[in-house]
């Protein structure tokens, strides 16, 4: 093996590109593994974790890295595409070793790992050789002291009993989409998965449990805490907070939905009503809604809102008053590209697309996905018998609805 680098520190490899000898990119370091051992030799690092398209996380050892250098890695033979799996003696470093709670033998003092180094032996295998800790615990703002020691003049490195700050992980996942992370929170052990989602902004935690698969959502909701679990309910898409729901323990449910504002509970018993595959189950209560009165700059202000998803903001419905579902008459509805192209002192209403008729909430699957393929649409309007609009279906539900369940963690799909 030949690298540029002689000590490289593991936390700076997050996010490094990956090429191979030809210089095409293969994808990026999420993390690095180590073998975890009780012995007096140094723990070996054993590989890169890298995320390749589609989202897969791979294993790649580190006999096949040739060289290392800031900001790029390479990686000689055939990479293996294999999803990776950790197995029981195998750490994570910024995963799970980052932030782990040590003891210094010389001073007896307390010390968080901020940073492991690894270098290269003579026989070209890779292992850890210093740890950069920080003393002390933060107290009033003020942050202890650091120092590097051996990886030997520490104990509890790989000790699973104490609690365990977040702040590197988070640090190392900060820039990365809600799916990304959801991916991130797959590879971790329940406990540091815990102590993660604790610690996340809750309207990303809301993006990210919409991300992950049935089981590990239901998981997190249910240790979350009843205070912090309603309030990411409430952030979430009204239809993937009721799809959670449906998915607990009836009891559960009901318990979240008493703990929830009256009128975000409201809008989950409507959705729960309705048949998970059906238009009413799929569809989200909170489209964008404008009055006839309202003026095209009025629409585009309302679409601009960040935390709306593409699919959402790509159609504006104009109702009569009350300007909410369900009790709302359904008018008509105006395509963003639409909006784009007219004056702003335009009225919405003037420019309402009159060839596309709604659908009712009990219109199963099938017939909506026709409906979205036969009009080549990303949302489609919502009504009941009587006009009323009560919400939107939007492209990525019904794909969501088309795969099977396990379609975040099932890889036969995806290669080629």
């Amino acid at each position: 093996m030949t690298t540029t680098a002689t000590r490289v520190y593991l936390a700076r490899l997050a996010g490094t590109a990956v090429f191979d000898t030809a210089g095409d990119r293969v994808g990026k370091i999420r993390d690095i593994v180590v073998l975890a051992r009780d012995t007096d030799k140094a723990p070996n690092v054993l590989g890169l974790v890298v995320e390749v398209a589609p989202r897969r996380r791979i294993f790649v050892p580190m006999s096949r890295i040739t060289a290392m250098d800031p900001g790029s890695v390479v990686t000689s033979g055939m990479v293996n595409l294999r999803r990776f799996e950790r197995r029981n003696d195998e750490k994570l470093v910024i995963a799970e070793l980052l932030d782990q709670r040590v003891n210094l033998l010389v001073t007896g003092e307390k010390g968080t790992v901020e940073d492991i180094a690894m270098v290269s032996g003579r026989l070209h295998d890779w292992y850890v050789s210093r740890l950069f800790i920080r003393k002390g615990e933060s107290r009033f703002g003020r942050r202890g002291p650091t120092v590097t020691v051996d990886w030997n003049e520490v104990t509890g490195l790989f000790a699973e009993f104490e609690p365990q700050g977040v702040d590197s992980l988070l640090k190392s996942i900060h820039s990365m989409r809600a799916a990304d992370i959801a991916n991130v929170l797959q590879g971790l052990t329940p406990k540091r998965r815990l102590e993660v989602v604790a610690q996340l902004d809750l309207n990303l935690l809301a993006d990210v449990v919409e991300e992950l698969p049935e089981d590990d959502r239901v998981e997190i909701i249910s240790e979350l805490g009843l205070e912090r679990a309603t309030d990411v309910l409430e952030e979430m898409d009204p239809d993937d907070a009721a799809d959670l729901l449906s998915e607990l323990p009836p009891e559960r449910a009901q318990a979240f939905l008493e703990a929830m504002e009256p009128e975000d509970a409201e809008d989950l018993r409507r959705l729960l009503a309705y048949d998970d595959f059906s238009a009413g189950g799929m569809m989200t209560t909170e489209p964008i809604l404008v009055s006839s009165d309202a003026t095209v700059a009025e629409a585009l202000a309302r679409v601009r809102v960040p935390e709306l998803s593409p699919a959402v903001a790509s159609q504006v419905y104009v109702v009569r008053p009350p300007i909410e579902t369900p009790t709302g008459r359904y008018i008509g509805v105006a395509h963003v590209q639409r909006l784009l192209r007219e004056a702003p002192a335009t009225l919405v209403s003037a420019i309402l697309d009159s060839s596309l008729e709604p659908i009712g909430p009990d219109a199963p699957l099938g017939q909506v996905a026709r409906y979205f393929a036969t009009y080549n649409l990303v949302a489609l309007p919502v009504v009941d018998e009587n006009g009323h609009l009560l919400g939107a279906v939007t492209i990525d539900d019904v794909i969501d609805h088309m795969l099977p369940d396990d379609w975040r963690e099932n890889e036969n799909d995806e290669e080629g």
